[in-house]
């Protein structure tokens, strides 16, 4: 596997790859990575002749300096798992790289940041809107592979990534679950067995909520989910939303679909998870 740090050298990589007829599949992570990142790379081997990893903490995307600084950097264990996926480039880019200039540009985000994360960290979607689309910009992939436990943010990709005209795949891969039910993550690293075991509350209440709706009105369903999550002392809800997944909008008692999506704090560790629960 080839590491590359510098974007020049990334863009010439990607160019004779792209002039050869090979695709390229892009997986943009922030590291710390685990079976979750690794069901993304399977994706991306599977499917083209070249797959391309970036490991990049940015900055731009985090509303509190102290979560950045936490964030876990686990460089030697991220290269070896992409290593063994058999990985052809993990690129590798400080900061300047990414932004050589400052970098200060806007997206409309036409309302599908109205609820749920928007709200509760202004400015994170056009943090992570600009480093896709720099990412995009250096990596020039054919497709690119996110989870489906980041709902908002994948929705929000998704549809930046067309409204831009970038002209790229953008696919959404399932969430993968511990034992327990809890969805992996980076941030996991940082929950105690105990907080771990509380932590299953929230997958729990969304199969509750995905139950309760076969029998009872969504807006009783979510009232007994609100009700349930109030018994932890050690689980701080931020939100608890239903919402129509193709536009993110609040469900109603007509939404055909419903998406749950769920942001709870445990322990300092913020935590999100999802499901179609209708």
């Amino acid at each position: 596997m080839k590491v590359i740090s510098s974007a020049q050298e990334m863009t010439a990589f990607s160019e004779r790859m792209r002039d050869s007829n090979r695709p390229i599949g892009f997986v943009p992570t922030m590291g710390a990575l685990h079976s979750g990142h690794a069901s993304l790379v399977r994706a991306s081997t599977t499917s083209n002749d070249v797959t391309v990893v970036s490991v990049f903490v940015n900055p731009t995307q985090f509303n509190e300096a102290s979560d950045l600084e936490k964030y876990p950097r686990t460089y030697d264990a991220d290269f070896k798992l992409l290593s063994d996926l058999g990985v052809d480039v993990m690129f590798y880019p400080s900061v300047d790289e990414v932004y050589p200039e400052k970098e200060s540009k806007t997206y409309e985000l036409d309302g599908l940041d109205a609820l749920m994360e928007g709200p509760n960290r202004p400015g994170h979607f056009n943090g992570v809107v600009q480093v896709v689309s720099r990412l995009f910009d250096i990596v020039k992939p054919h497709k690119t592979y996110f989870g489906q436990k980041d709902f908002q943010q994948l929705a929000i990709l998704s549809y930046m990534t067309k409204k831009l005209g970038y002209g790229i795949d953008v696919i959404g891969c399932p969430t993968i679950r511990e034992e327990n039910g809890l969805a992996m993550s980076s941030r996991n690293v940082r929950l105690s067995e105990k907080d771990k075991n509380i932590a299953q509350v929230i997958y729990r209440t969304l199969v509750g909520l995905k139950d309760d709706l076969q029998k009872i009105d969504f807006l009783e369903a979510r009232d007994k989910a609100l009700s349930e999550l109030s018994k932890f002392d050690s689980v701080e809800l931020e939100y608890l939303e239903l919402v129509e997944p193709d536009n993110l909008k609040r469900a109603t008692t007509s939404s055909k679909e419903i998406q749950a999506c769920i942001a709870a704090w445990i322990s300092g560790v913020r935590l999100i998870d999802n499901m179609r629960v209708k």
